[in-house]
């Protein structure tokens, strides 16, 4: 009782001593993350002006009332570039969490059971990494379309091929491990020992590719609205903002480049936290 009581104490305790342990960098990266997240929930509070809503003329210059200017339909491109956080952020993260459900327990399946399933998921993964991801997306979305729904399904399916590489080679470590065979003879089922013996004892390197998972994801959904076939107007999103306001670049205005600088910060953010997180978890010392 005495353990019970005190755990949800030390908790905290330990949460902000780690954090205190945390190099500067990592501590960038948290607070990077940390903003992206407060922009993407709270965007229609903080946000001047609604995200289509058209509130002056074409290529306004930068002035009190429009922070940061208006694009090429004299939307705010402040307002614009804080739901885009929302959008953008937010489907990646969503299509990361599908990519990693679909490839970890695909790794799961092919590093337990191994035989003919291990076979033919290596070959279907190996025949989908062969071709470049982002042309295949451009490929399969220009056939059955560019929805949001479809954009999600089509990169987590491609995404999730990396994730059953990572998932499926840590897998087999674990799985000829004793305590794994103890619980195939006690008669534990496929997803219990894949659940509670193999995930846990997989979990920490896991965690670090879905933060560099989410990175990619990111880009792909940014270079895919920069390219038409992406998050589809008037629907704000980094990608597609750079690339109807890019003609401002050729008068010396730099107000495409805010976008494009959302998406390289947030990228540098969450790529400090993982280097950092990767370390904690290998047990080096400095």
């Amino acid at each position: 009782m005495a353990v019970t009581s005190d755990t949800p104490r030390r908790s905290p305790a330990r949460a902000v001593k780690l954090l205190r342990e945390s190099p500067w960098s990592a501590r960038f990266g948290m607070a990077v993350i940390l903003v992206y997240v407060v922009a993407a929930l709270f965007a229609p509070a903080i946000a001047p002006y609604g995200e289509t809503e058209i509130v002056g003329a074409e290529y306004e210059v930068w002035s009190e009332q429009f922070p940061i200017g208006t694009d090429n339909l004299g939307r705010d491109m402040l307002s614009r570039v804080i739901y885009g956080a929302r959008n953008t952020v937010g489907i990646a993260f969503l299509t990361t969490l599908l990519a990693f459900l679909i490839g970890s327990i695909a790794g799961l399946l092919a590093a337990t059971l191994r035989g003919w399933v291990d076979q033919l998921l290596g070959r279907t993964v190996d025949v989908l990494m062969a071709i470049p991801s982002l042309i295949f997306a451009l490929l399969i979305l220009t056939i059955v379309g560019t929805s949001v729904i479809n954009m999600i399904v089509v990169i987590a399916v491609l995404d999730s091929t990396r994730v059953f590489r990572l998932t499926r080679a840590v897998s087999m470590n674990v799985v000829v491990m004793d305590f794994v065979e103890s619980a195939r003879l006690r008669g534990e089922g496929l997803w219990w020992i894949m659940r509670q013996e193999i995930l846990p004892n997989i979990a920490a390197p896991l965690v670090a590719e879905f933060g560099l998972r989410f990175c990619f994801v990111f880009l792909t959904i940014s270079a895919l609205s920069f390219l038409g076939l992406g998050i589809q107007p008037p629907t704000a999103d980094w990608g597609s903002m750079v690339r109807d306001n890019a003609t401002l670049i050729s008068y010396g205005d730099i107000t495409p480049m805010i976008p494009a600088a959302a998406i390289a910060l947030l990228t540098v953010g969450v790529n400090f936290v993982v280097d950092w997180f990767l370390h904690k978890t290998s047990g080096l010392k400095e």
